[in-house]
């Protein structure tokens, strides 16, 4: 007897949300200058949102600051390796 294939769950608000945020901190400028700014969406969840950033906040050697403008600008050090 075939195995029915799976059906793919579609992605969560948050991981539609990390994805987003991800592919700009992933960009070339963003990684040439070890920073970026990001901005909630306006269709974008208020839990998603404060959740993805006490997630990138625990991250080791990440900073992030709230801006006036709504925004926030994540930074990070790459430790040198011994």
């Amino acid at each position: 007897m075939a195995k029915k294939a799976a059906t793919p769950k579609p992605p969560t608000s948050y991981e539609l949300l990390a994805t987003r945020i991800q592919k700009i901190i992933n960009s070339t400028g963003a990684q040439t200058s070890k920073r970026a700014v990001i901005h909630k969406s306006p269709d974008e969840s208020s839990d998603d949102w404060t959740q993805l950033l006490e997630d990138i906040d625990e991250a080791d050697n990440v900073t992030l600051v709230h801006r006036e403008d709504g925004g926030v600008q994540a930074s990070w050090v790459v430790p040198k390796e011994d």
